[in-house]
């Protein structure tokens, strides 16, 4: 069926077609709404590429507020307590929303959800399917349920631009080479995240921070940007992305050995088990030192391994690796941003018609470090949040529909990115390579071409870790090891102000 966009005027936008924006998507109908998605529904959206499953605390013997101060604990100081008490509140509802659409999780034999352990928390309450499935088979049964929905129109295009005078009026996509605008008072921004921006990394490719750039451009506030988490164990193995070896393989007992079959984290509280940010700094701290690193489940999970970890086990088959009785090669890769558009609790951002939701957004519930699958949870509590807001909204549309035309390609610029935020601000940084990456990146934002959107939120980024003069979380300065003298506090960044911190570096004698 041919869609003619000019049929699509004044309908809520949604931009990004991973888990927070169909379960958006599905919240608003029966009220006509547009998906606008770069990629085929379901091939670039990171939610599919979950392997650990949904944490809610449903089962006997825990609680939403255990589960409350689990994630307050693991995010460093910088949680909001109201938002964390509302997600993680509403997480047995968003089970049973799962459940409702059909989504078919791990069941004991007298069909009771089974959860698996992971990384700080106190009880096992990340239900899965399938073992390390989870994030597609949980898309499977969203998009089947989006393509049964007559509502949802969904737009294979891509956003390079929002338009708003005091408030949205439009979007400007791309399709099939030509760029038109999509009139519209009312988007949601649910593009994803931004890992792809570095070298190692478990997100797909177009994961390059096209959300926050998009608000960015507006001079809405962004958070928290300092704060990617590398995940310690993505399979080292050669692949760009990396698969990723789930948490519950550590939660099932394997142990992290270096190539002479030392455990190195032994004697680390709660070893394997601690927080990301702490293993990931052992991990990398055994690669600086020369030596490889290796997730062992050969001895705690060993012939159990095919079935319980399908996904795993057939991507370490491809590359010659057997877990059964071999340990598999790891190191830590940008796996999820904590950061992103400042929201409040219904979505909202600081402009009257736009929304955030998902890894895009920062709500304030990860703080410095997020607590193991409260990813997926935050998705689909924050993309209903965000339809009930924008179905009580009333939207306007632009009086103009001029084309804006799309920037030229830029791989060159993007591969720049990539090799600067990689040296520099990574597992560690220092002011002296954090000032090196801004000024790297200040000429790649000023050329005007399409890597100049993800610069500029890699910028932004590189300024916010160069603010926070203080090891937090998953931020970790060799220069500032310990925590900062005064109370703890997320830095909202605009893109006008890292203009001018870059400005202020120049002066400084960091010219570009």
């Amino acid at each position: 069926m041919t869609i003619h966009p000019q049929e699509l005027a004044g309908r809520p936008v949604i931009v990004g077609a991973g888990l927070a924006g169909l379960i958006a998507a599905l919240t608003l109908a029966p009220r006509p709404v547009v998906v606008a998605t770069k990629a085929p529904l379901g091939l670039d959206a990171a939610s599919g590429w979950a392997l650990g499953g949904v944490a809610a605390a449903v089962l006997p013997g825990d609680a939403p507020a255990l589960h409350a101060a689990d994630t307050i604990a693991a995010g460093a100081g910088l949680c909001d307590p109201a938002v964390v008490e509302r997600i993680v509140g509403a997480a047995p509802a968003a089970i049973d929303e799962l459940l409702r659409l059909g989504v078919p999780f791990d069941r004991d034999a007298r069909g009771r959800l089974l959860a698996s352990l992971e990384a700080a928390h106190g009880r096992p309450r990340v239900l899965h399917i399938g073992g390390d499935t989870s994030g597609r088979e949980i898309m499977k049964a969203v998009i089947a349920a989006v393509q049964a929905t007559p509502s949802i129109t969904l737009l294979q295009a891509e956003a390079h631009r929002l338009i708003a005078g005091s408030r949205i009026e439009g979007v400007a996509l791309v399709r099939d080479g030509a760029s038109f605008t999509l009139p519209t008072g009312l988007v949601l921004l649910a593009t994803g995240g931004l890992g792809g921006l570095w070298r190692h990394t478990t997100n797909p490719p177009g994961a390059i921070g096209q959300g926050p750039a998009l608000a960015a451009r507006l001079g809405a506030p962004l958070v928290d940007l300092e704060f990617m988490q590398f995940h310690p164990t993505a399979l080292d193995t050669g692949a760009d992305p990396m698969p990723l070896a789930s948490e519950a393989i550590r939660g099932d007992g394997a142990i992290l050995v270096d190539e002479a079959g030392r455990r190195f984290m032994a004697d680390v509280p709660r070893a394997e088990l601690a927080p990301r940010d702490v293993v990931a700094r052992a991990v990398w701290a055994e690669l600086q030192a020369g030596r490889r690193v290796f997730l062992d489940g050969t001895r705690a999970i060993g012939a159990r391994f095919p079935n319980r970890f399908p996904a795993v086990t057939a991507v370490c088959l491809a590359a010659g690796i057997d877990p059964v009785t071999m340990p598999i090669p790891i190191r830590p890769a940008a796996h999820y941003h904590m950061g992103g558009i400042q929201t409040d609790a219904r979505g909202r951002t600081g402009l009257d018609g736009l929304w955030a939701a998902g890894e895009c957004a920062s709500t304030g519930l990860h703080g410095a470090n997020r607590l193991a699958s409260n990813s997926l949870l935050e998705a689909i509590v924050m993309g209903q949040a965000a339809a009930r807001d924008m179905a009580d909204a009333e939207g306007m549309t632009a009086a103009r529909t001029a084309d804006i035309p799309a920037p030229p390609t830029d791989a060159e610029g993007l591969g720049e990115i990539r090799r600067l935020l990689s040296a520099h601000v990574g597992v560690l940084r220092d002011a002296d390579g954090l000032g090196r990456a801004i000024r790297g990146l200040g000429p790649i934002v000023e050329r005007q071409s399409a890597a100049s959107a993800p610069a500029l939120v890699a910028l932004m980024m590189a300024v916010a870790a160069l603010d926070r003069t203080e090891s937090r979380g998953s931020h970790t300065r060799t220069d500032h090891p310990g925590l900062g003298a005064g109370p703890a506090r997320r830095l909202p960044l605009t893109a006008a102000d890292a203009a001018r911190r870059l400005a202020s570096l120049r002066e400084q004698g960091f010219a570009a």
